[in-house]
């Protein structure tokens, strides 16, 4: 009698354990690698899983182990550059360890409110990402009921591991690029405080520490909608301003684009009338040659899921704060302040960076010198 060779969808657990000779409990152990089975049994069983083309159940492993072999990714899906950047590292980490991504939107207040009171990830997810989310004290404690290991990635320090950047050392930095380069008058366009993004307070603390230590003044802080939008209406209530600070500081790249809009719409040029810095380095930044204090999105994704998942094995640090490093990339945006009289000279265009910064701070990267200012151009043909 001819055996006929089952098909891999009706292939099971108990066809493997009779073809290796083994109980079906004995196949469990050794697909999940436990220790406890000896090494002549394990190689019975993966010839008998190859031969049978055998592909166990995510359903099964997970009545088995209990675990879901998902991860919930709690995040705005307004803030697209920055989730698309950290998902592709959470992705390439998660991915090779067999885990997949279930998604959820908290970006309007209904969703928000939808999110945190039906709880849709109990016993769905074996851990959580919550990325750039400003979470109350509340919203904090749902997470925690739902016993599965939480992972805050950017947004503000909280009691839950976090992993992200130093915001406020970020904007001491584009400060003190600012700075080096002879400004003195320096003017800041920073989100709401209610626009759920945790970089509009550190940023702004920054900012303002910064300024403070140099001396200037502080008051030049315009608060508008996070994003392009409240960088157009930031900056048009600074061109409203009797004199036009010599710099401005956003708190975002996406805020720089429409601060660049509205200089561009207005004539006024940049870098020769305004020097212009943003934060982020958007995938936009070089092409609008956008000077910018870069942040590492994808790293920051990749390393916050390596952490979830040592938290889920139950060998990591849960009371981890994890900051990765920004760095200064100088591009065309930016220029010395010129006094009465000077006169531009190539070789003192982006000011001397080749000091080496503190530990703590950003470091420097100089864009291409024969790169040609994009924005001035566009500027001038207005």
């Amino acid at each position: 009698m001819v055996e006929r060779r089952r098909t891999r969808s009706t292939v099971s657990i108990v066809d493997v354990a009779r073809r290796a000779g083994v109980s079906v409990s004995t196949v469990s152990r050794s697909l999940r690698g436990e220790t406890n089975v000896a090494a002549a049994t394990h190689e019975r069983v993966r010839r008998a899983v190859d031969e049978l083309a055998y592909v166990p159940s995510p359903a099964a492993a997970g009545l088995a182990t209990g675990r879901t072999s998902s991860i919930g990714v709690l995040a705005s899906f307004d803030y697209r550059w920055f989730l698309t950047s950290v998902l592709e590292g959470v992705d390439s980490a998660l991915r090779a360890a067999g885990y997949d991504l279930l998604m959820y939107n908290v970006g309007d207040a209904e969703a928000r409110d939808h999110f945190f009171s039906s709880s849709p990830m109990r016993r769905r997810v074996d851990g959580v990402l919550a990325v750039a989310a400003v979470l109350t004290g509340e919203e904090q404690a749902v997470l925690r009921k739902l016993d599965v290991p939480v992972v805050a990635v950017n947004g503000i320090r909280t009691l839950l591991p976090r992993v992200g950047i130093d915001d406020e050392a970020g904007a001491a930095a584009a400060v003190k690029h600012l700075a080096l380069l002879g400004h003195t008058d320096i003017a800041m366009i920073s989100g709401n405080t209610d626009a759920l993004v945790g970089t509009v307070t550190p940023r702004r603390a920054g900012f303002e520490a910064a300024v403070a230590a140099l001396g200037h003044d502080t008051d030049v802080i315009v608060v508008d909608r996070w994003g392009a939008e409240g960088g157009i209406q930031g900056m048009d209530r600074l061109l409203t301003r009797s004199t036009l600070p010599s710099a401005i500081f956003t708190e975002s790249d996406e805020m720089a684009f429409g601060a660049l809009r509205s200089l561009r719409r207005t004539g006024v040029r940049v870098p020769e009338d305004v020097s212009l810095i943003g934060f982020d380095d958007h995938e936009l930044a070089p092409a609008l040659d956008l000077t910018t204090i870069a942040q590492p999105a994808r790293e920051q994704g990749a390393v916050a899921a390596d952490l979830l998942m040592n938290m889920i094995a139950g060998t990591a640090d849960t009371s981890a704060d994890i900051k990765l490093p920004t760095r200064l990339i100088v591009r065309g945006s930016t220029r010395r302040h010129l006094a009465a009289g000077d006169t531009e000279s190539d070789e003192v265009r982006h000011g001397d960076f080749s000091e080496q910064p503190a530990s703590s701070a950003p470091s420097a990267t100089r864009s291409p010198p024969s790169a040609q200012s994009t924005l001035a151009r566009s500027a001038r043909g207005h």
